[in-house]
């Protein structure tokens, strides 16, 4: 393999993918590479650049899947090299001793220059290097991290470095050799960012290295590109995959459980509260009573339970390390909680608030969930075309489901915030023919309305009642609320054709629903007939 012929390379091993089994083949070029880099003497850093390359390009055209199994085999076997060479202080004179690991951290940090790997797993092995006395390896392989991507880690995260540089003069003695002097002034003169633009603009790599970074760029656009993201992943991560799952497959990973993970950690400190225990229990047992068939949604249930607010909801539901699949269960969790209170509550609202603002997956999740909901409210023909299929061969079995009017309320209340605050829009009502609606539908429907315009007046969803009440009226809000549903003629026709049958009294909802239909008849009647 050579730069020259990278794209042949790459032709030949996606054929060997189609024809063998995925894993066996990760699994050998895994080998292959590492057998490959890690080898007793000191090697061109070209070579290693040249290695880091083809599994970034790999880990776009195969996806995820190939780059995580790799990261894996190369961090156990640079920790095996490690602990080997510390093993054998100074006994051994020979010049290569360590050079193993020396050349996989270089392609670690080639890694993560290539972005297959986020800065986490980067200064994860810089403290392990830091957390024993200097010895002349570990320094050897701080320099080595340092040179090679020391300028992007200052970028990427800069605090992170401070507490580095920190734990570095923490473990410097008075004793010091030139080597040492030499690692902590490169250290301190990054962290002060004076390094020199000659010497930043250097790279190991030399010009291979901008070559093959245009080499990437061009893939993606030849190609069908299956992993776009760097891997954020730990160094502890990896070190769990065994009692935790391989985080890298879908379905595979189990994040624990964040209530026993707090109890074992605080008997770390002196034993376990009571109280804690006692909390653990009753929400385990609540999760299975409120239906939390699988161990991910028993740890959402108990996130959301036991957070103190949104903003502390959200901060633990993304250090569960969910894979893109089992986030959506966040969203049907949530919306299951708040179905199922007594009287409202705002919290669940803002939970999936805040998450739709980092992900648009979350917003798809929420149009499916309405569909789902709709049909359990006896409207068969919303959802996609197998999904009504399916439910027109089997419409003699089909019940439809009786939903409090209190449930009912409550989700009605949450999709009208999230629709005023534009965290979805009207389109989600698409499928939904407003001429053929049943009675549930029907009362559900109007409710949404109400607390859509009740909400685009309102600054919090914890005051959405008493509408009549209200002393603004801001009629833009609506105006643009309700111009998205115009993009659809036949959804703007059915919600003139439903706001006009359903808002017939004076007031505040009377006026809401004259200039939701002022809107709507004007965004319609522009729509062009072809």
């Amino acid at each position: 393999m050579s730069e020259q012929n990278m794209a042949t390379v790459l032709d030949g091993i996606e054929e060997i993918y189609r024809k063998h089994r995925r894993h066996d083949v990760t699994s050998t070029l895994s080998t292959l590479i590492i057998d490959g880099i890690s080898s007793h003497g000191m090697l061109l850093d070209s070579f290693v650049v040249l290695h880091a390359a083809f599994i970034s390009s790999m880990h776009k055209l195969i996806g995820i899947e190939f780059a995580a199994f790799v990261v894996q085999s190369i961090v156990a076997s640079y920790e095996r090299h490690l602990a080997h060479a510390d093993g054998v202080h100074g006994s051994d004179s020979s010049e290569d001793r360590g050079k193993e690991c020396s050349n996989l951290v270089v392609l670690l940090s080639e890694l993560y220059n290539f972005q297959v790997i986020a800065c986490v797993l980067i200064y994860d092995l810089i403290r392990e290097l830091l957390n024993k006395d200097f010895s002349e390896i570990r320094v050897e392989l701080l320099l080595k991290i340092l040179k090679s991507c020391g300028q992007r880690l200052r970028q990427d995260d800069p605090s992170a470095l401070k507490d580095i540089v920190t734990l570095a003069q923490s473990k410097q003695g008075d004793n010091l050799n030139s080597r040492i002097r030499f690692m902590m002034e490169t250290l301190m003169n990054l962290k002060n960012n004076k390094v020199k633009k000659t010497a930043a603009a250097q790279h190991q790599g030399g010009d291979a290295v901008d070559r093959l970074k245009k080499f990437l760029t061009g893939l993606g656009k030849k190609r069908h590109v299956q992993a776009h993201e760097p891997l954020r992943v730990s160094l502890e991560d990896l070190r769990t995959a065994g009692e935790k799952g391989k985080w890298w497959l879908v379905g595979a990973a189990w994040a624990g459980d964040p209530l026993v993970d707090h109890q074992q950690e605080t008997s770390k400190h002196g034993g376990a509260d009571v109280t804690d225990n006692s909390v653990s229990t009753s929400l385990q047992k609540l999760a299975r009573k409120q239906g939390m068939n699988t161990d991910i949604r028993r740890s959402i249930f108990v996130v959301l339970m036991s957070s103190d607010d949104y903003l502390d909801a959200c901060e633990r539901l993304s250090q569960l390390n969910l894979t893109e699949v089992q986030q959506r269960e966040i969203i049907r969790v949530s919306l299951h909680c708040s179905g199922n209170e007594k009287s409202y509550n705002p919290y669940y609202t803002l939970v999936c608030q805040h998450l739709c603002q980092d992900s648009h997956s979350y917003k798809i999740t929420l149009q499916y969930w309405l569909w789902d909901f709709l049909r359990d409210l006896g409207q068969i023909n919303v959802g996609g075309a197998e999904v009504i299929k399916n439910l027109k061969d089997n419409h003699d079995r089909l019940e439809v489901k009786s939903i409090s009017s209190s449930r009912m309320k409550n989700v009605a209340k949450a999709y009208g915030w999230w629709i005023a605050k534009d965290t979805c829009s009207l389109l989600i009502l698409k499928p939904v023919d407003f001429t053929l609606l049943k009675p549930q539908s029907q009362k559900f429907l109007k409710e949404l309305f109400i607390q859509v315009f009740v909400a685009s007046q309102g600054s919090s969803p914890v005051l959405m009642d008493h509408a009549d009440e209200l002393g603004s009226r801001n009629r833009g809000v609506i105006e643009n609320i309700f111009t998205k549903a115009t993009k659809v003629e036949n959804l703007g026709q059915g919600l003139i054709y439903f706001l006009s049958h359903t808002f017939r009294e004076d007031g505040f909802l009377k006026w809401a629903s004259l200039v939701a239909k002022e809107t709507l008849q004007s965004g319609v009647d522009y729509i062009p007939r072809l």
